[in-house]
């Protein structure tokens, strides 16, 4: 018995100490370590991603306007309304296509979106929103960072999916 018990307290010693062994070979990763390469994808995905809405633009030969954020637009349409500003609730009719030219939703005139200007969700559409007049019709390229995002909304928007609005801003109240 007393062999069997010094065995056993031999045994887990063993055991103990070579579960100490691969716990001490584990190495934590810091944020140091993973932040120059996160850095570096991140700036390749904006890239890849810049090169295909200037792809996008230059096939259907667009004449578009830039924002300081990456915004592209196109007014193809002038309306005389008033313009539209942060506090108002913006009528809306669109198609929002992805860049492949796949629709993932349309709202028409007659069942239009209202959005809240400085609520919204998608701070891209908000920007572009607030570059037109009542009446405007625009072409508006939103790219991921300023849509969606990395997630998509987990419907019919992918990841990191460039939004294109055909837009049309119907009212503000």
């Amino acid at each position: 018995m007393k062999i069997l018990l010094s065995l056993f307290i031999i045994l887990i010693s063993l055991v103990s100490c070579n579960n100490k062994q691969k716990q001490e070979t584990k190495k934590e990763i810091t944020f140091e370590e993973i932040k120059e390469p996160m850095l570096r994808t991140n700036i390749t995905l904006y890239e890849n991603e810049n090169e295909q809405i200037e792809d996008y633009i230059r096939r259907y030969k667009w004449d578009v306007n830039k924002t300081n954020t990456g915004i592209r637009y196109l007014i193809y349409k002038k309306g005389n309304g008033e313009k539209a500003r942060n506090g108002k609730t913006a009528i809306i009719a669109y198609t929002l296509s992805l860049i492949n030219g796949n629709v993932a939703y349309k709202k028409t005139e007659q069942n239009p979106e209202q959005i809240e200007i400085g609520k919204s969700v998608i701070r891209g559409l908000e920007e572009g929103i607030l570059l037109l007049r009542v009446g405007d019709k625009a072409k508006i390229i939103i790219p991921s960072n300023l849509g969606y995002g990395l997630l998509g909304d987990e419907k019919r928007i992918p990841s990191r999916a460039t939004l294109i609005y055909d837009l049309s801003l119907i009212d503000l109240y």
